[in-house]
């Protein structure tokens, strides 16, 4: 099955690549890899949430604004790849979560993410990942990811 007949399963359609915020690029190919600047929860280039976890923004919102992250990761990897159906594996996640200095569920926030990869990718989607809390974001967004692909 391809990517893109499994995100039409799911009734995901990509975003277009969000415009980077600063003087860098949304993703670049070394090799059979394609590696992700942060992604923010983004759509239409507004946030979807902003605030810390443990504060402003619930569990169940930051888990939705990993899952949003990924989509504009996976955005921005189909248009370095030639398309989603390049992508042949998802290889590492990194997701850092802003949050207040007692909240530690930041490896559940950062599933949001990993269980939506293993949805799309099926096996081809088991990857490394850390989940890392810090004070604070671009544009007050409560989550941010980088990925790691391999494409073929």
């Amino acid at each position: 099955m391809t990517v893109t007949k499994r995100l039409g399963d799911l009734g995901i359609t990509l975003p277009d690549v969000a415009k980077p915020l600063a003087a860098y690029v949304p993703a670049t190919r070394v090799g059979n890899q394609v590696w992700t600047s942060g992604q923010l929860p983004v759509v239409s280039g507004t946030p979807t949430h902003t605030g810390k976890l443990g504060a402003e923004v619930t569990l169940e919102q930051g888990v939705e604004c990993a899952r949003t992250c990924l989509l504009n990761a996976l955005a921005a990897i189909a248009h370095v790849a030639g398309g989603v159906d390049r992508i042949t594996r998802i290889l590492k996640v990194v997701v850092f979560v802003a949050s207040t200095p007692d909240f530690t569920d930041q490896p559940k926030v950062g599933n949001g993410a990993s269980e939506l990869i293993g949805e799309i990718f099926g096996e081809a989607g088991a990857h490394v990942r850390s989940a890392v809390g810090v004070s604070v974001l671009p544009l007050d967004t409560p989550v941010e990811l980088e990925v790691i692909a391999e494409i073929g």
